[in-house]
């Protein structure tokens, strides 16, 4: 199991808390529709569990991996609906937030779906 690469992933939810969480202070200093207080809550909270399942998938959890894996590939496709959509309810700071965090999750993407990486976590029964 390569710990530097589970350090990386982690490193990279840290970020995409902490981004979140300064979206949600720039929503309560500027005012937010309640479309961004959603959507920065939620992108908070996945960020934190991503954090923890990082350590699990560090370890060699399987379930967390998948999960990882799964979120990270499938998550960057919902943000550039948001990004492209005209009108959302997303100002643009937020956009622009959401497009970074979109990036981040791109990368950890490209990170854990490597082959080296999928080989680390073989499905149950499977012999090579």
């Amino acid at each position: 199991m390569d710990k530097n690469l589970w350090s990386l992933v982690r490193a990279l939810f840290v970020v995409m808390l902490a981004i979140s969480v300064a979206a949600l202070a720039v929503a309560a200093v500027v005012g937010g529709n309640w479309v961004v207080w959603l959507r920065g809550g939620a992108v908070a909270a996945a960020s934190a569990w991503l954090v923890a399942l990082s350590g699990q998938a560090a370890g060699g959890r399987r379930a967390a991996y998948v999960r990882i894996r799964f979120i990270s590939t499938v998550a960057p496709l919902g943000i550039i609906l948001i990004l492209v959509a005209p009108d959302s309810g997303y100002p643009l700071w937020m956009k622009v937030e959401q497009g970074v965090i979109g990036v981040v999750l791109a990368a950890v993407a490209v990170l854990v779906n490597r082959r080296a990486v999928r080989q680390a976590f073989p499905k149950r029964g499977k012999l090579g």
